[in-house]
């Protein structure tokens, strides 16, 4: 079966028109929010700060805050692309059309994570406006932010579409995925922490794309760089099997 590439050019399109209707909400808020973090932690502490692994404090939270902004950004921009349909009611015109489960997510998730992958690229530009910082491999940098932009997405789309209420929409991301951003080594190593905490702290995902993202950087990382790439495809498998297991039932799409 071929794909139907005008249906996913047409959800595409629809999903970036409406990030461009919102640029300050979409676009400025979050660029602002971060360089707040840049400012204090990078300019104000950073500069009493040692140095972690050979790298200025400024610089070595970079990744950490990229990879903050783009998981909650990646999970929002999905689960608000497939839950406004939902809420609405003209999801059902997108189930009863000749569109594949393939070509609804590839058109939404697809928005979703050109969003997150523009929103990761102004930060590091902006970011270099507070702390200087280099890129030891810039094209393992860019597979790193696709990557974990796409694989966020699809779990933001696995949210929005779970969600039944616009408070349920922010459970996840609000009570689950940022304090494990926070926990995940963005503003320090884990080799900094205490042994046990250390061991406790592999048992959380965002551990392996801080540290992966990192060591694009900078060359260092708190996991194995392999481990990391794993880890990140293993998770995106299961929000792959679970979204055609949602297209295949018609949970909560079909009710």
């Amino acid at each position: 079966m071929s794909l139907n590439l005008h249906a996913v050019r047409a959800i595409y399109r629809f999903e970036m028109a409406r990030t461009f209707r919102t640029l300050m909400q979409s676009i400025a808020s979050p660029v602002l929010s971060t360089s707040l973090y840049f400012l204090v932690f990078g300019t104000a502490i950073g500069a009493r700060m040692g140095a972690i692994d050979g790298v200025d404090y400024g610089a070595y939270i970079i990744p950490g805050l990229v990879m903050l902004t783009v998981l909650s950004e990646s999970i929002s921009n999905a689960s608000f692309g497939i839950y406004l349909p939902k809420w609405s009611g003209t999801i059902y015109e997108l189930l009863s059309a000749p569109v594949s489960f393939a070509e609804a997510v590839l058109g939404y998730v697809g928005a979703a994570a050109t969003k997150s992958m523009m929103l990761g690229i102004l930060i590091l530009a902006t970011a270099r406006v507070f702390v200087p910082y280099e890129i030891a491999h810039p094209w393992w940098m860019l597979a790193f932010l696709l990557l974990t932009a796409v694989t966020f997405c699809l779990f933001g789309f696995i949210i929005g579409i779970w969600a039944d209420s616009w408070e349920k929409l922010q459970v996840i991301p609000t009570m689950v995925v940022t304090p494990l951003t926070f926990l995940g080594g963005a503003f320090y190593s884990i080799n900094m922490l205490p042994p046990l905490w250390q061991k406790i702290s592999l048992f959380n995902p965002v551990v392996y794309l801080v540290s992966g993202f990192r060591w694009s950087f900078y060359g260092v990382s708190d996991v194995n760089i392999g481990l990391s790439v794993g880890m990140t495809l293993g998770f995106m498998g299961i929000c792959l099997a679970a979204i055609g297991g949602i297209f295949r039932t018609g949970y909560k799409l079909k009710q």
